[in-house]
């Protein structure tokens, strides 16, 4: 019996385990990423951004919900939410609940496939299938059908009604104390939203800071960010793979960026230029995979910092 049955019983336990673990511990162990990044001019104070992304709310996630309003605790000069908030058409109410004590800070936005769009049952292999063949979301595959639509407006209209700039293929600023932040994002380009001919133009002049934001990092509008001089381009989207594997990393990012930026902070060049990238693995996930292994959620903490 152990000759035969031995090594697939504990092959097994040990996929049992790894299950376990990536659904019972590490997808509700939530982390506070800390980078810091030299993009201010010089002499100006340094700027404490918190970014929230990928929230993928559901009913009852009571831990999430109170990890996040712990956030608030941070006292962030402004706070970047680089989208997909909801996971659940009825979770409006419990994702603006998290996020209230953060929406006492100035802040700005940026919508993802699943604010507009409930999330569909689909085999995770998919994702490594359509990484080979150069296919991500809309990009390459044929338009969803039969999609659940989420009540996405009451979450813009509770962030604009406190004071976040929307974001969506627009321009907005932020000011701070003596301090003006000129911010420019785009709609989600995994979903073909994004109208880059409508923000087109770079940095604005008078302000003291331009950022550009995003929610998915597809290579076209990191191209276009980078060509016209941004210094730091925010995004989210990837759940940095989600299921990686230790000591390697990630195996997909559900877009065309290559793993190595799949979360964190990096560099995008093109044209000549090189802009800093910073892309968070978030805090949740989709409500039908909700697993994490070797890639725990988060939230970050960029403080921005004068140019050596």
């Amino acid at each position: 019996m152990r000759a035969r049955y031995g090594v697939p019983l504990t092959l097994t336990a040990v996929g049992a385990a790894g299950l376990a673990y990536a659904a019972g511990y590490e997808v509700r162990s939530f982390r506070l990423r800390r980078v810091t990044v030299p993009v201010l001019p010089r002499g100006m104070r340094p700027l404490r951004v918190l970014q929230v992304s990928d929230v993928h709310m559901v009913g009852g996630q009571l831990k999430k919900q109170r990890w996040l309003q712990s956030l608030a605790g941070l006292r962030p000069d402004f706070v970047i939410n680089t989208g997909d908030n909801l996971s659940d058409p009825n979770g409006v109410p419990e994702a603006l609940d998290a996020l209230g004590p953060l929406m006492e800070f100035p802040g700005a936005y940026v919508f993802g496939s699943n604010d507009y769009y409930g999330p569909k049952l689909r085999n995770p292999a998919r994702y490594l299938i359509e990484r080979v063949q150069g296919r991500h979301g809309l990009n390459g595959n044929a338009p969803a059908v039969g999609v659940v639509h989420n009540p996405w407006e009451d979450l813009r209209d509770a962030f604009d009604a406190a004071g976040w700039v929307g974001l969506s293929n627009s321009r907005g600023r932020l000011k701070l104390e003596g301090i003006e932040i000129a911010l420019t994002g785009l709609d989600d380009p995994h979903i073909k939203r994004d109208r880059y001919a409508e923000v087109a133009g770079g940095p604005e002049s008078g302000a003291d800071l331009s950022l550009a934001v995003v929610h998915a990092p597809y290579l076209r509008s990191l191209d276009a960010f980078t060509a016209d001089g941004y210094p730091l381009i925010l995004a989210g989207h990837t759940h940095g793979g989600q299921l990686c594997i230790p000591f390697y990393g990630a195996l997909v990012t559900n877009c065309d960026i290559d793993t190595d930026r799949v979360k964190g902070l990096s560099t995008h060049t093109t044209a000549g230029r090189t802009s800093y990238l910073h892309v968070s693995a978030g805090c949740g996930t989709n409500r039908y995979t909700p697993v994490r292994f070797a890639c725990p959620p988060e939230a970050t903490l960029l403080t921005l910092v004068a140019r050596d």
